[in-house]
């Protein structure tokens, strides 16, 4: 099969590339004649596979280990191509593990993420949701990303953990620290490996992780960090041990990071959206009741994470193609979430849309996302309170978008707020 004719002047190892937009064009033209793609190698990187379609996806994620997210030589685990590895633990950070060893780390935070223990928390945020809106009243403008959808994953995942909510915006910097690795705005953007990139923010936020397991010794409380501080792990060999203060601490950065990072993003690319298709928004306005349905398509449009990487630790076919042990296939759920075989018009942002198997938390497996039940409470709560309380709401400039190959990040975004209606009133 002959190369896609725009994937031979594309380099999809060039983070600058997502700084201008998504390539949308690119993935349907791969998906459409390579969903499963070789890229060929660049300046820094290795050839590595490119799958597209919604259905690959799915079945790359449903095969284990064969497709590892464990690092070792020539391989980062999660994210874009490359990872500096002073953001990630090898083998002890839990997205970058494989069965058994994943399933033993995931029961320990799984509890404080499931169905019930998320409905807890709802008038809790849907009060926060209120209180975020109400701090900006009396203010024209200002930076969405900032006053508004950072705010409530914020709130939320400071309060699962058990961190103070005065220090809610340490969280906030250090995340943007870990995810902007890349970007000039956060880093040095010409040394991603550079001792001032994030080293400074990743000791301390081991030493507030650390300060904080011992606070939750002396005073445990209803908290994940407390439950982890007085956690066992049973090891392979059915011996029990506790955690040690490195897996502490890389429990408390994927937490931290994965809590707040991609809801905050899907909340603004779902603000992004209706600003695209304003039908949607007054379709919205007059039917609250498509708000579950309207978060789906969000998550869907929005693709908050744009990919991951495995490694394959054995020879397999993949749709027909067979990769190589050792070789690096990445997984593109911008690409499988407008993937004309799954949904109609996939450009088309309809808040209507049902069924919607988008791939926003993953494609089923081992690591579907634990967070998802959170993450969509997050954006039902906090649209609602939008929709009511800023219905006027207007974008006023482009968004400032991250240069980041694995999230679709958005860092700023204008926005001009309107009438701000009160809470009694909404």
């Amino acid at each position: 099969m002959s190369p896609p004719t725009l994937a031979t002047a594309i380099d999809l190892t060039d983070m600058d590339l997502f700084v201008q937009g998504e390539p949308f064009e690119l993935y349907d033209e791969l998906r459409t004649h390579s969903p499963i793609w070789r890229h060929p190698a660049t300046a820094d990187e290795e050839p590595f596979w490119v799958v597209t379609s919604h259905d690959l996806i799915t079945k790359a994620h449903r095969m284990g280990p064969a497709l590892s997210h464990q690092t070792g030589p020539g391989r980062d685990g999660a994210g874009g191509i490359t990872i500096p590895d002073v953001q990630m633990g090898p083998g002890i950070m839990m997205i970058m593990t494989d069965p058994p060893d994943h399933t033993r780390y995931r029961k320990l935070v799984s509890r404080g993420f499931t169905p019930r223990m998320v409905g807890k928390l709802e008038e809790w945020l849907r009060i926060r949701s209120h209180l975020i809106i109400d701090s900006i009243d009396g203010r024209t403008e200002g930076d969405f990303v900032v006053d508004l959808a950072s705010e409530l994953p914020l709130m939320a995942i400071a309060e699962i953990i058990g961190v103070p909510q005065k220090d809610r915006h340490k969280l906030f910097e250090w995340t943007n620290s870990a995810i902007g690795r890349f970007d000039p705005e956060f880093q040095n953007e010409h040394d991603p490996y550079s001792p001032q990139n994030g080293t400074m923010d990743a000791f301390n936020m081991t030493i507030y992780a650390q300060q904080l397991t011992e606070e939750k010794r002396r005073c445990p409380g209803d908290d994940l960090m407390t439950k982890l501080a007085q956690a066992k792990v049973t090891m392979a060999d059915g011996t029990e041990t506790e955690l040690n203060d490195l897996e502490l601490s890389l429990f408390f950065t994927l937490l931290v990071v994965a809590g707040n990072e991609t809801t905050r993003n899907a909340i603004t690319h779902g603000l992004l959206a209706f600003q695209e298709f304003p039908d949607q928004w007054e379709l919205l306005r007059r039917h609250p009741e498509l708000l579950s349905s309207a978060v789906d398509e969000i998550l869907r449009y929005g693709s908050p994470v744009r990919l991951f990487r495995r490694t394959a630790t054995e020879d397999l076919e993949l749709g027909g193609t067979h990769i190589r042990a050792g070789e690096k296939v990445t997984l593109w759920y911008t690409a499988g979430n407008r993937d004309p075989d799954v949904f109609d018009d996939p450009h088309r942002f309809d808040i209507t849309r049902t069924p919607n198997p988008h791939l926003a938390f993953g494609a089923g497996g081992a690591h579907y996302c634990l967070g998802a039940n959170l993450a969509k409470l997050e954006l039902e709560v906090m649209f609602e309170a939008i929709i009511n309380r800023l219905p006027d709401i207007d974008v006023i400039g482009p968004p400032e978008l991250l240069r980041d190959q694995m999230i679709r990040g958005i860092k700023h975004l204008p926005v001009r707020y309107g009438t701000v209606a009160s809470a009694n009133a909404a």
